[in-house]
């Protein structure tokens, strides 16, 4: 388990670091104004997908459907012509009414702004196609236990926002958010084509080929299988988005407040994202095909066992993350984004968000761990529910916290939806079987060492304040 855990962490960890030096850059070259927040607003409706296809909704569909298919090949790939069709269509009705798009993104935008967010939206939108291709690859090298090209893959697309982000300094940053959407396209495609070439590796190109060519002949031996999957594939996508959801949300409410609040929203949550992806995600990702396996052969006591492994694992990181996060958000965003037309007042702007959205860290983590459970047994309707009432009660905490705490008040409202979110879980998995798990002698180190931990990080930003 801790092996695919540390390749998913460290394919992660390279990504992020390259995605901190690309928002380095960008807030250094475009700071925090209305050019930014156009990029940020064009980006995020495919960005948004990428973190549901990619962190996991179309796996906790695919994966135990696809496991237990006899017909395995050929479902596949009815799978991937029928969504690569549909996303393919979605994409040029995006393009010919990216207007209307870009209005329903940023509501809050002025008709100027809009027609200038417009075409970046149709041009991003593209790479919702390129990630499905990746999403659907690197599900089939899950089945494989091959976790390294994905875990790494996103590097590409950083790697390729922060090549045209070096070409375009220096020209109008209206010019630059340009280079950067078709970055985005460049970094997609490279995503792909190393997906392809571990598939060939592994010998899944046959299984591919085998699948298209046969998708017709055989349709009736998978009726069932797309059957199960299309039931559970929508709520999956609910089910397991709640804090990208979330996150979009905020961003479509800070629209209407003033320039800059976006891109604080932006940044903060980019931290945010960090310790979630690097811990929470890879380490669900990692045990999800082996839980899968587990509870198919009716091995729930294993199943349980490592649900437990992955929550202690998962507590004591999460943990250490907020504490340090929030005891260092202003030193954090100094080091990584004040430079260039980045400022101070930017950089108290976003450590004051950063800080409300890392109390919602360790819920959103945790529940990741115990839907699980709810996937794995195709329980995705449950898991949909549950964040169905979690996103509404970020709405509506949202619509009351934004007056009176601004953008600060979306970030602290998601967190809080967060912990509805883990509640509303923990309650589906089971009440005994949750106190179970943390009735052991791990909670009392984990206590112990956060107590020590909180005192010492305290006593090290007591030095710094002192000598810087």
């Amino acid at each position: 388990m801790f092996k695919s855990i540390f390749t998913n962490s460290f394919g992660i960890l390279t990504s992020r670091i390259l995605g901190f030096l690309r928002d380095m850059l960008q807030a250094s070259i475009l700071g925090a104004n209305i050019y930014t927040d156009i990029f940020i607003v064009a980006f995020k409706l495919p960005n948004l997908f990428r973190r549901i296809f990619a962190e996991g909704a179309f796996s906790q569909s695919f994966l135990p459907t696809f496991t237990h298919a006899k017909q395995k090949s050929v479902f596949a790939m009815r799978v991937f012509v029928k969504f690569t069709t549909f996303l393919l269509l979605f994409a040029l009705f995006v393009t010919l009414f990216d207007n209307l798009f870009a209005k329903l993104i940023a509501g809050g935008f002025d008709d100027a702004t809009i027609k200038a967010a417009a075409p970046l939206v149709a041009i991003n939108f593209y790479y919702l196609i390129l990630i499905f291709i990746v999403t659907f690859l690197a599900s089939l090298l899950q089945y494989k236990n091959h976790f390294a090209t994905t875990a790494f893959s996103t590097a590409l697309l950083n790697i390729a926002l922060i090549t045209t982000l070096l070409l375009g300094k220096g020209l109008p940053k209206e010019v630059i958010i340009y280079y950067m959407s078709y970055g985005v396209i460049i970094g997609g495609i490279l995503q792909v084509i190393v997906h392809v070439i571990a598939a060939k590796k592994l010998h899944l190109m046959k299984l591919i080929i085998g699948g298209f060519q046969n998708r017709k002949k055989k349709k009736a031996d998978v009726v069932e299988d797309e059957k199960r999957f299309k039931s559970t594939f929508f709520a999956s996508v609910l089910g397991s988005s709640t804090a990208q959801i979330s996150a979009f949300l905020d961003g479509w409410l800070a629209s209407f407040l003033v320039a800059g609040s976006i891109s604080y929203l932006y940044y903060a949550n980019r931290i945010f994202q960090f310790p979630l992806a690097l811990f929470a995600i890879a380490t669900s990702v990692a045990i999800f095909p082996k839980v899968t396996r587990y509870l198919k052969h009716d091995e729930h006591q294993k199943a349980h066992q490592m649900l437990k492994k992955g929550f202690w694992f998962l507590a004591a990181l999460l943990s250490l993350a907020t504490v340090t996060g929030i005891i260092f958000s202003k030193e954090i965003v100094w080091l990584l984004y004040q430079r260039g037309s980045f400022g101070a007042q930017d950089s108290t702007n976003t450590a004051m968000i950063l800080s409300m959205y890392l109390i919602g860290l360790i819920p959103f983590g945790l529940a990741k761990i115990f839907s699980l459970y709810l996937y794995a047994t195709h329980q995705q309707k449950k898991a949909a529910k549950i964040s169905g009432i979690s996103i509404g009660v970020n709405i509506l905490l949202s619509l009351s916290l934004i007056k009176p705490l601004g953008a600060s008040g979306l970030a602290l409202a998601s967190s809080l939806s967060g912990m509805v979110l883990f509640a509303l879980t923990i309650k589906e998995f089971g009440k005994a079987e949750f106190f179970a798990i943390i009735k052991d002698k791990y909670a009392i180190y984990l206590i112990g060492g956060l107590i020590i931990t909180i005192a010492l990080l305290l006593y090290i930003k007591e030095l710094l304040s002192a000598y810087l």
